[in-house]
């Protein structure tokens, strides 16, 4: 498995252990993910649990669980300071999607991409896109899955979604961020030489690795997410303001490391961990959302971007 595949794994395999996911449902996300029954079994071992190829077998032919999406709007995309909607653009002969958020007035304003949590792009994110128009910032939430179809073909089964995005190579990933931040720049209501990006949970690790391979990046906000390979950190020329909770185990096992390779690198940084909080705790759609800590983190994340993309 890639590390991507693996983050993404281990996080089924934690909420499985807290009670979030089923185990017939962790068994079909494994099997879907990995390719099959019979790699499915060592990946399942490696996260300490174990099953018969039978048990396997059958959860992957069951019926996904199915969720509706909540709505998470706090910005209605009929707010009159702005203007939100889906979009598209090539990569080579590809279509890439998006939803693309920027103020009515004034401009032109400093962009900010958006890459989401590894079930693709959520009404929350498209909704985060609206708060950053609402702040004077063109936003553009990237469907990773594009080159599959995007999210919104997957919307009954939205693992698939994360199998997809698991089983890409990350530097497809980076190149498709890349393109992003090349199309933001092609805007007329862009400063292109003012981008920044943020991320959660597997967007929050994308932010990190964009980070590392587009230098002409000025500021990033990952969100929880998982370390870039540490030997790329010198590449970093952003300004980096590293947003954990408290509860996330899992996750800030890493944050010695990167801190170590920020320091060393002399990257303009700041690492902030909020107590009481745990993974994803700023998605006000799922149950772990923290207000408090999600209201801080928001506070804390517009004046790093002002500060470097605005000044």
């Amino acid at each position: 498995m890639t590390d991507v595949q693996r983050y993404i794994v281990e996080e089924w395999a934690e909420e499985y252990g807290q009670g979030r996911l089923g185990r017939r449902e962790l068994l079909r996300r494994v099997a879907m993910m990995v390719g099959g029954v019979a790699l499915a079994l060592p990946v399942l071992q490696s996260l300490g649990l174990t099953a018969t190829p039978t048990e396997i077998a059958e959860a992957a032919s069951s019926a996904p669980l199915t969720t509706a999406q909540a709505s998470g709007v706090t910005v209605p995309p009929t707010d009159p300071a702005l203007q939100a909607a889906m979009i598209e653009f090539t990569m080579g002969t590809q279509k890439v999607f998006g939803y693309l958020s920027q103020p009515r007035s004034g401009g032109p304003s400093p962009a900010v991409l958006v890459i989401h949590e590894n079930r693709g792009l959520l009404e929350h994110f498209k909704d985060v896109t609206r708060r950053l128009a609402k702040a004077g910032y063109v936003a553009f939430a990237l469907d990773l899955a594009s080159h599959e179809g995007g999210t919104e073909r997957y919307a009954a089964d939205l693992a698939r979604v994360s199998a997809i995005l698991g089983q890409t190579a990350p530097e497809q990933h980076v190149a498709t961020m890349n393109a992003a931040v090349r199309h933001l720049q092609g805007l007329p209501s862009v400063r292109r030489d003012r981008i920044g990006a943020m991320g959660y949970c597997f967007g929050g690790g994308m932010t990190w690795r964009l980070a590392t391979q587009n230098a002409g990046l000025r500021a990033a906000v990952p969100y929880y997410g998982s370390n870039p390979p540490i030997a790329d950190v010198p590449k970093i020329k952003a300004a980096v303001l590293a947003i954990y909770g408290a509860l996330d185990e899992r996750l800030n096992t890493g944050i010695p490391a990167v801190r170590e390779a920020l320091q060393n690198a002399r990257v303009t940084h700041e690492i902030v961990i909020y107590p009481n909080a745990d993974h994803a705790f700023f998605n006000d759609t799922v149950d772990r959302y923290n207000a408090q800590a999600a209201g801080e983190a928001w506070t804390r994340t517009l004046g790093w971007f002002d500060r470097h993309l605005k000044n």
